[in-house]
């Protein structure tokens, strides 16, 4: 009889040749043993290749794989493809967990019999550590999805799943996502009816600080029409839901005002011409200084804003 492992650990890994160590090691310090770790290597220039496979030949429970550079989304979806675990969850190699993770969620999955578990998780940057709670206001497969645009984070990071319902629903990450990629997984699979339970401890670490290759952290005029897609694939995901249709419009069309506003790429021109169409979302998370700045950016003042933006930030520093 073949062997399957209760849980599958899926980490895509990209110039991440400074940092995979304490990733993977923190895996190999885990209370359970009955998993495995499958190091996706996105056609990564530097050493993380080499080093994936050195964790393979090390520990039998690592699997390393080397494809084509297609980003994260296609990375996780390859993952996906080759994991074999009953549960799987999702780790970036710039981030850590504590030794007891993977027991402790299981154990809660096993003992509900639960499609999903959901915990909370840590956010550390540079000296600060921050503790996010992410309890849903309610353990249903429709209040959960609505929660994802609201107190709820889209990774699948802090989130145990049942690997049979991605198979018989045919969920995947979609191959031309470069951002939020694991928002729209989580919201494929919670328009079904799973059973969601929530474990009030946080395992894993998300580090904001160290990997510079981060997608969110880099702009180019081709993230806007990125982003722009972004939104179009979400309303089309919520087609048959006008209330999701319209949480996703608001989410999204405040996020490609807020980021082609962050990159400072743009002229005042420029700016107006492709967000002036989004300037009723600016208000999303509400009316603040910043939401100020967005509009009067949609209204050809962009330069202007982005620099009282920047003096702003110095000031506050």
């Amino acid at each position: 009889m073949e062997y399957t492992p209760s849980i599958s650990v899926i980490i895509p890994v990209y110039k991440a040749e400074k940092y995979l160590y304490r990733c993977v090691d923190s895996f190999l310090r885990q209370t359970f043993s009955d998993f495995e770790v499958l190091l996706i290597d996105d056609g990564s220039p530097d050493n993380s290749g080499k080093i994936c496979d050195a964790y393979s030949v090390q520990d039998k429970r690592i699997k390393a794989f080397h494809k084509t550079n297609e980003g994260v989304s296609s990375a996780r979806q390859y993952g996906l493809d080759h994991a074999e675990g009953e549960y799987v969850i999702h780790a970036d190699p710039d981030d850590w967990v504590e030794p007891t993770m993977l027991e402790e969620l299981y154990q809660n999955a096993v003992q509900n019999n639960a499609d999903m578990v959901i915990c909370d998780f840590w956010v550390v940057n540079y000296n600060k550590v921050s503790y996010v709670e992410q309890r849903p206001k309610q353990l249903t497969h429709d209040v959960v999805l609505k929660d994802m645009f609201d107190k709820l984070h889209g990774s699948c990071c802090n989130k145990l799943i049942k690997r049979i319902l991605l198979k018989k629903w045919n969920i995947k990450f979609p191959a031309s996502f470069t951002f939020c990629e694991d928002l729209f997984f989580n919201c494929s699979l919670l328009l079904h009816s799973i059973k969601i339970t929530y474990l009030p401890k946080a395992f894993y670490y998300y580090d904001q600080t160290i990997n510079n290759n981060s997608l969110v952290k880099t702009y180019s005029s081709e993230t806007y029409s990125g982003d722009v897609q972004l939104l179009s694939s979400f309303t089309a995901l919520f087609k048959d839901n006008a209330y999701l249709q319209e949480l996703a419009k608001n989410k999204f069309s405040y996020l490609i005002i807020k980021r082609a506003f962050l990159s400072g790429i743009f002229s005042s021109r420029e700016f107006k011409k492709l967000c002036s169409k989004y300037k009723c979302y600016v208000f999303y998370e509400g009316k603040n200084k910043f939401s100020w700045l967005l509009y009067f950016s949609c209204e050809g003042l962009y330069s202007v804003a982005y620099n009282i933006y920047k003096i702003y930030n110095k000031m506050s520093k």
